[in-house]
């Protein structure tokens, strides 16, 4: 389940620090949270791909991670991200 060109730039463009942007946190959290969304409405058409939901949950943990770091480093950043993201 990758994301094209197109898709990954209309999901970081908000988020990127620069434009050659690709390792920041928020720049990761955003592709992330796109290919869970992605993964997620495949796992509802296919119920039994438990490949891909092992997949799935990686991604979710990593993206996890990568928030809790973002969290502690800068705390006004996380927040516009989750905002911009929706994620809570």
């Amino acid at each position: 389940m990758a994301l094209n060109a197109k898709q990954k730039e209309k999901a970081t463009k908000e988020v990127k620090r620069h434009e050659k942007d690709t390792g920041s946190p928020e720049y990761q959290i955003a592709l992330f949270t796109e290919r869970i969304k992605k993964l997620t409405s495949h796992l509802k058409k296919n119920k039994k791909d438990f490949h891909s939901r092992r997949g799935l949950l990686k991604m979710v943990s990593k993206r996890k991670k990568l928030m809790s770091y973002l969290e502690k480093t800068n705390e006004k950043e996380y927040k516009k991200l989750i905002k911009k993201l929706e994620l809570k």
